[in-house]
């Protein structure tokens, strides 16, 4: 970025002087050192060059001044850059894809939305940033997305892309029915499972996948609606390896306990809402935080869901750096240069050419 600069400016603080200076000089001149009875018939002689360059020395010797006060004030000009190093936090966000997360218990801009469209909209804030949300991004850090229902799964590693990371978020769905041309269900054991919600098995992939990278800060924020009920792995146990770890996992419980309106399909393919009950494990949720050394959040709408993902935010910040290297140029002469030789034209014309006696 160009520069520029005083670097000895109470030197500057002359130059109201040099008008005033001017001004007392001019005042000893009006003075007569002859008294003539009258000048009148001298008014209409012409100007000559001579007499209009002579009536312009007082200006360019105080211009000459001028110039060489702000060359002693040292004017510099140059170059300064500021170079920004500093350490990234790896953050692993593993999110609930199963059943319950079709939930319509969310709104967004005024309209009734499933818990998962509302988790996509308050991520890409997180991730990308948003003013409104007051949510500064991290385009800093190493971003990565494990999704889990029945069965985890690795949806995007650990990247600086973060707009290839967002749209993958927003292309997650919920495993729906396939069916054949009569309109039956062709996939309905595997449905299940892949509708069920295991917990351990996201947390450890996701773990698993902060294990692998340099970065010295990582952090974990699982995401879920449910309590887990299937899968190989005990979420308590995949929390206490990321303790081990050095793993920071936040979790967030989403939603409400009770009563939810879930869509579903009846037997001729339609989407109908109809009420179901859920539950989330808190308990399960506190202690895998508790374990991991990192905080649970409950977040039961829109709002509450970016008010958590602000404050892991404010918890979870990038630790940088800023070193500024300047480089100036000295223009002392381009100023004192001009304003002495400027001096001393005045001054040996004023001694010459436009001497005058008293």
């Amino acid at each position: 970025m160009d520069s520029f600069r005083f670097y000895s400016w109470l030197w500057m603080l002359l130059i109201p002087l040099v008008p005033m200076l001017g001004w007392t000089r001019l005042r000893r001149k009006t003075r007569s050192a002859a008294i003539f009875s009258s000048v009148a018939d001298l008014k209409g002689l012409p100007v000559t060059l001579m007499q209009r360059i002579r009536r312009m020395m007082p200006l360019v010797y105080g211009l000459g001044l001028c110039l060489i006060i702000t060359g002693l004030a040292r004017p510099q000009s140059g170059k300064s850059e500021s170079r920004v190093t500093g350490e990234g936090i790896a953050i692993e966000l593993v999110l609930d894809i199963s059943g319950s997360m079709e939930a319509i218990d969310f709104q967004l801009e005024g309209k009734d939305v499933s818990r998962l469209e509302a988790v996509k909209h308050v991520i890409s804030e997180f991730v990308i940033g948003s003013r409104a949300s007051g949510l500064a991004g991290r385009k800093d850090d190493l971003v990565g997305v494990v999704a889990f229902g029945g069965f985890a799964d690795s949806k995007c590693p650990l990247t600086l892309d973060h707009g290839a990371l967002v749209d993958i978020v927003h292309g997650l769905e919920i495993p729906k029915p396939i069916r054949d041309r009569k309109g039956k269900v062709i996939n309905a054991q595997s449905l299940q499972e892949d509708l069920a919600t295991a917990i351990g098995d996201g947390l450890a992939l996701g773990v698993d996948r902060l294990r692998g990278t340099k970065a010295k800060s990582k952090v974990l924020v699982l995401l879920t609606d449910g309590d887990n009920n299937a899968g190989a792995i005990d979420p308590r146990e995949a929390a206490g390896i990321a303790r081990d770890s050095d793993i920071k996992v936040y979790t967030i419980g989403i939603g409400r306990n009770g009563v939810v309106r879930v869509p579903q399909e009846d037997e001729f393919g339609k989407r109908v809402l109809v009420p179901a009950q859920f539950r989330i494990d808190e308990e399960l949720l506190r202690d895998i935080a508790s374990t991991a050394g990192g905080e649970y959040f409950h977040a039961s709408d829109s709002a509450g869901l970016t008010k958590v993902y602000a404050k892991i935010d404010r918890l979870e910040k990038s630790q940088f750096n800023e070193t500024k290297y300047s480089e100036y140029t000295e223009l002392f002469p381009w100023f004192a240069g001009p304003g002495l030789a400027l001096a001393l034209v005045v001054g040996v014309l004023n001694e010459t050419r436009f001497r005058s006696l008293p």
